[in-house]
């Protein structure tokens, strides 16, 4: 997992992303000013900085001036077509623009980490191993078939650990937003999983919602 500093001066917004990137195994600092992420990011090793454009003391525009050589997401309201690309002509890695879903942002964190070579490219979890890049579930060392949407759920599960996904939500995110059948589809391929990996209570229900794994 990877070690991310989060400058943002707007409190809730801060803790909300720092619990959300610690649920799925990240370690953050929360940094509220532009000279403050400065200070911490000579006294710290970061392996992605989530910044926001409009802050005090320094924006994060001249933040990244400063500080190019880390993987960098911007936050901002700024969503101007200008802005976006002077953000990303200044070597950031990815923009989103407020407000934004926090499982797009887990995913676009993902991303950057993985590209930059931060993030595992595995995951293990009692006696099952998943191989992001191969596609590849094993089991006491045997490898596990899934069908292709077995494992568009498994990963899905996965990289949101320990966040509860609705029926609605695993439908859109593992079988794409012109799924035209119900959730019902869902309790069944959870069930599948469940089986095939022995991790019947890893998957746990979550009351009149849906599924969460727990880590």
């Amino acid at each position: 997992m990877a070690n991310i500093m989060i400058v943002e001066d707007e409190i809730p917004i801060n803790e909300l992303i720092k619990r959300n990137l610690n649920l799925v195994g990240h370690t953050c600092i929360s940094v509220f000013d532009g000279k403050e992420a400065l200070v911490c990011a000579r006294e710290h090793s970061f392996d992605l900085i989530l910044l926001d454009v409009m802050l005090p003391e320094l924006d994060g525009f001249e933040v990244l001036k400063r500080i190019n050589d880390i993987p960098t997401i911007f936050l901002t309201a700024k969503n101007s077509l200008p802005d976006r690309v002077k953000g990303l002509t200044m070597g950031a890695d990815d923009y989103i623009t407020k407000p934004f879903e926090m499982l797009e942002l887990l995913a676009r964190v993902d991303t950057v980490l993985r590209r930059a070579r931060k993030e595992s490219q595995s995951f293990e979890l009692d006696n099952v191993i998943i191989k992001f890049d191969s596609r590849q579930v094993l089991a006491d060392g045997k490898t596990i078939d899934c069908t292709p949407r077995e494992y568009e759920l498994l990963e899905v599960l996965v990289k949101n650990r320990n966040i509860a996904l609705s029926r609605e939500k695993l439908l859109d995110l593992a079988w794409g937003f012109d799924y035209e059948g119900d959730t019902r589809t869902v309790d069944v391929h959870i069930q599948k999983l469940r089986k095939k990996l022995g991790w019947e209570n890893r998957i746990v229900t979550v009351y009149k919602l849906g599924y969460r794994l727990e880590v």
